[in-house]
This record gives structure tokens, C-alpha cells and sequence, in this order.
């Protein structure tokens, strides 16, 4: 048997849903400004070493960080919105939309 929950406690669960997603943000900005220092210390340090600049802006290494750091930000996301936040009801209703408007279109 469910119960209605109060207003107070209603507060208290979307208070913590907003720092979640509060959190989620920072992490993210946290993650951008830091990958781009840092990608610009090791493209810099490339060149030191000889290596022209397009060499070392398109060299993967100097991009690792981004990719390992993007999962651990992936999974903060996932966790933080879930799945609805790519496959949500509107979504399925947009695609089916689209798939419909494309035979349409066919004929």
C-alpha cells in the first residue's frame, strides 16, 4: 500500500534531485575546462619537442584524458538523468513521426 507523501517531503526529494543534477553540471564544466588545459599543455609540450602543430593536435594521446574522463561523466549522467534523458516517451513519439513523415514523402 502506497502512502501520499507530504509537501515537506516532497520538498526534501526534489531538493536533492536539483543538487544531483546541481553536481552533474559542475562535473561536467569541471571536466571541460580542465581536458581543454590540459590538451593544450600536452599539444604544447609536442611542439617543444619538434613536432608541428598539426602533428600535435591531431595526435590521440593528447586526447586519452577526454575519452576516459567522458565515461566516468557518461555514467554521471545516465545515473543522473536515466535513459529517459535520450530515450524518453517523446522521443518514440518524435521517431515514430519522422519514420512516417519519410514513407509519406516516398509515395
Amino acid at each position: 500500500m502506497e502512502r501520499e507523501l507530504t509537501q515537506e517531503q516532497k520538498y526534501i526529494l526534489a531538493k536533492k534531485r536539483v543538487e544531483k543534477i546541481s553536481k552533474f553540471y559542475k562535473h561536467l564544466a569541471t571536466y571541460v575546462i580542465v581536458n581543454i588545459f590540459l590538451s593544450a599543455i600536452f599539444i604544447v609540450g609536442d611542439m617543444n619537442d619538434g613536432v608541428t602543430f598539426m602533428e600535435a593536435a591531431s595526435d590521440y594521446h593528447n586526447y586519452k584524458i577526454w575519452m576516459y574522463w567522458g565515461i566516468g561523466v557518461a555514467f554521471q549522467a545516465l545515473n543522473t538523468f536515466g535513459l529517459s534523458l535520450f530515450l524518453n516517451k517523446d522521443w518514440e513519439q518524435k521517431k515514430i513521426q519522422k519514420y512516417m513523415d519519410e514513407q509519406n514523402y516516398r509515395r
